[in-house]
């Protein structure tokens, strides 16, 4: 249960105080039994009674009599076991986890159904308080009330009816011992190792009321501002350009000065000229002093809008621990009703998460854990014979790590095995048995996810159902996370989620889409890479490239938005390769626009769902730009494919142009001709690639399109006469046309390149713009043709 935000704790009812005490306290006693049960040292004891003795006093003041008498009985059981007058087994640690159970149920009920509940329960509570009793009766057990001399007194005695506001300030400071030790943050789980520490001696924290909201649009200003003090430094650096104008302006002056004084000057003109060198002068160190204090300026801002935001995030972080509190409880009890011995390791208890992340969590952690439980974790025999403890040990950490939370559920289980999972493929239809057999252990594991999908024959109140692992998908999915499994068939299973940080800002690429900026998550990029075009190629009417040994579909980005055509295409296209489980996509841009922080911005919800868009943010100029939603937009591709519509909008955008526009090499080892020759194709049309001698260029020919090469002869590594010869021996490429452009004018020279195959041969030293252009066309024709 989260304990309501709070105000002044003054201001909340003597019930919402109990119910905040309540919820800390059973915590601390679930936590301090568990202990016991794993052989935790008399410590323990001592949890035990100061909780139950301050759940006692916490039920006295609100006038709550079942609470009283169930936290006293379950204090004087303690006090007994401490004092070896009962033995605390299994059996009645259960007995006493039950009458945790009671206090935290009885907690939860609102003001109007506390007299139905205990009504409803008397014979539960009955027979808890009976089965107390007879174990504290048995040989050597206690009798007669239990003495609290060592124990610190949480309020006095109180029997009349209960006080509503405005007497709850007097009461608060009755209970301020209990409330210290209570409140919100101050006890970790497990509880058995951290609830020893009453403050006496430190000042009491003032707890204020603030809405999730109000604390929402606050970090939300806080980052706005963190991005706003990032804009200083652009401005920073555009002085510092025009500071160097200024600098370059003053050097030309002096070249001026000295190509006047070689004149006879008048004194008139001299004392201009010495006038504007002493103005300029002066604009320069006034220029170069406001620059300076813009620089400290902007770095003690950038500073200070960072301690402020880090400050409110800070509100915002709660301990991991206050989010798994339930949780070994819950695998205790699991394991014991399915005959195995379970540990349950817990992690990283003081690493801060977000609060929003830290409550979706708990539903997909309570599912990795019940898999483990079941699915991962052999019965203690099956271990003894695999050579492993009895005991089973499963681990839920989180730590930070790269600017990402990293969530770990491991066990030392069977493993996942591959086989099981291959045969329910088959079994459920989900591909045929010769696919099946060829898919790879990564491939495998993905067919988990799928809502379902479970490798159990029957289902039982534990799993068996296939949707947990498909939860677990969807909340990471939610928050722009990942997941990855790591498998050790035999030795265990580790699931680990990757999870932002914070849901408020967000690391993104932004990319330009006709004119308009658009930010895609970077936790959601596989890459961004810029693809040659010359490495596009068509398969099935489409046009691909290879990314990592595997073909991937490019699409623009253009026709996904809907927006207006693209510009034409150059010799590099930017491109963003985006993955779900299944597939991978590459998204054409017109630019990368670099990498940015972004303070994310709600849309409002009289927009509803926009398709392929999940929230906005501000740039650092003012601007607004829209983030994508990466799930979605796949999801539009996919229903763009289906329909038949992708190729079709993209003809004249990627593949259909790579087709008909002709493409032309250019091989030189001089940069000055190699970009002449370039710049003098592409203004008349052509698609235009270099390199930068003949090995380059042979690897570029033998695995790219090209209608024409112009190369030079005398290159390193591999020269033109050597390329011309491999290109017209190459039973694919023979048709290639070659055009040599050399200095060497001998005619002995031009005989040997077109012995070697070359189709037209050009000396640099008579050759012009036109020449070259005439030559180009007379070979492979117009452009565009």
């Amino acid at each position: 249960m989260n304990p309501p935000d709070s105000d002044d704790l003054s201001r909340l009812s003597m019930l919402e105080l109990f119910r905040l005490e309540a919820d800390n306290q059973t915590a601390v006693l679930t936590g301090g039994l568990l202990d016991l049960e794993r052989g935790a040292g008399p410590h323990s004891f001592e949890v035990l009674m100061r909780a139950a003795h301050s759940l006692k006093g916490a039920a006295r003041i609100v006038n709550l009599q079942v609470a009283v008498q169930l936290a006293h009985s379950m204090e004087d059981c303690f006090v007994a076991a401490h004092g070896g007058k009962v033995p605390l087994g299994r059996r009645e640690i259960d007995l006493l986890l039950q009458g945790v159970d009671l206090l935290m149920h009885l907690a939860k009920q609102p003001d109007s159904r506390l007299e139905t509940w205990e009504r409803d329960h008397a014979g539960q509570i009955e027979d808890f308080l009976g089965s107390l009793a007879r174990l504290k009766s048995g040989p050597g057990g206690v009798s007669g009330p239990v003495s609290q001399a060592g124990l610190p007194e949480a309020a006095a005695p109180f029997t009349g009816p209960m006080q509503e506001h405005p007497s709850t300030a007097a009461h608060l400071q009755e209970i301020a011992p209990w409330l210290d030790a209570g409140s919100p943050g101050r006890t970790r789980t497990p509880a058995g190792q951290h609830a020893l520490a009453v403050r006496k001696h430190e000042p009491a924290e003032r707890f204020l009321r603030l809405t999730a909201e109000n604390l929402n649009r606050l970090l939300g200003l806080a980052g706005e501002s963190l991005v706003e003090s990032r804009w200083l430094r652009p401005f920073a650096d555009s002085l510092q350009r025009l500071k160097r104008h200024h600098v370059d302006l003053a050097r030309t002056l002096g070249l001026l000065r000295q190509a006047l004084e070689q004149d006879q000057l008048s004194d008139r003109t001299a004392a201009y000229l010495n006038d504007l060198f002493r103005q300029v002068g002066d604009s320069q160190q006034f220029l170069a002093e406001r620059v300076q204090e813009l620089d400290v300026f902007d770095r003690r801002a950038a500073h200070l809008s960072q301690r402020l935001y880090l400050e409110v995030l800070r509100t915002r972080m709660r301990p991991f621990s206050d989010g798994v509190r339930r949780f070994p409880r819950m695998v205790r009890d699991l394991a014991r009703s399915l005959d195995k011995q379970i540990k349950l390791e817990i992690g990283g208890e003081l690493t801060q998460v977000d609060r929003d992340i830290l409550e979706r969590l708990e539903t997909p952690l309570a599912h990795l854990l019940r898999n483990a439980v079941d699915h991962g974790c052999e019965p203690p025999e099956a271990r003894r014979h695999a050579g492993k403890p009895a005991e089973a040990i499963i681990r839920l950490e989180a730590r930070h790590s790269a600017g990402v939370l990293l969530v770990t559920v491991s066990d030392d289980g069977a493993g996942v095995d591959l086989e099981t999972v291959r045969a329910a493929i088959i079994d459920k239809g989900l591909t045929a048995p010769g696919v099946a057999e060829k898919l790879t252990e990564s491939e495998l594991l993905e067919f988990l996810f799928l809502p379902g999908f479970t490798l159990k024959d029957i289902v039982t109140e534990v799993s068996g159902r296939g949707f947990g692992l498909d939860i677990v998908q969807n909340m990471v999915k939610s928050v722009r996370g990942a997941i990855r499994l790591n498998n050790q068939p035999g030795r265990g299973l580790r699931v680990q989620l990757q999870l932002p940080l914070t849901l408020s800002v967000l690391r993104a690429l932004l990319v330009e889409v006709a004119g308009e900026p658009y930010a895609i998550p970077l936790s959601q990029i596989t890459q961004a890479v810029k693809v040659p075009r010359r490495k596009v190629q068509a398969l099935e009417g489409r046009p691909h490239f290879n990314f990592s040994d595997q073909q991937v579909g490019l699409l623009t980005a253009h026709q996904v938005l809907e927006c207006s055509e693209p510009p034409p295409p150059g010799a590099e296209l930017p491109v963003v390769v985006l993955s779900d489980r299944n597939t991978r996509y590459g998204l054409v841009v017109d630019r990368f626009l670099g990498e940015r922080e972004l303070v994310v911005q709600p849309l409002d919800p009289c927009l509803g769902k926009i398709k392929d868009i999940s929230a906005a943010a501000l740039m650092e100029d003012g601007g607004p730009v829209l983030i994508i939603d990466v799930e979605d937009m796949i999801r539009s591709v996919e229903k763009l494919i289906a329909e038949g519509r992708l190729a079709k909008g993209q003809s004249h955008s990627l593949h259909l142009a790579s087709q008909t526009a002709k493409r032309v090499l250019a091989v030189d080892d001089s940069l000055t001709v190699r970009e002449l020759e370039r710049k003098l194709l592409t203004s008349r049309g052509y698609l235009a690639d270099v390199a930068v001698d003949g090995m380059e260029a042979w690897e570029a020919v033998r695995t790219g399109h090209y209608d024409l090469v112009i190369t030079d002869i005398d290159m390193p590594h591999l020269d033109g006469i050597e390329l011309t010869t491999l290109i017209k021996k190459e039973p694919r490429l023979k048709s290639l046309p070659v055009l040599i452009v050399s200095y060497k004018d001998r005619e002995e020279d031009r005989l040997r390149g077109l012995e070697a195959g070359a189709d037209y041969y050009l000396t640099k030293g008579s050759f012009h713009d036109e020449t070259l252009l005439q030559a180009v066309m007379d070979l492979i024709g117009e452009p565009d043709s």
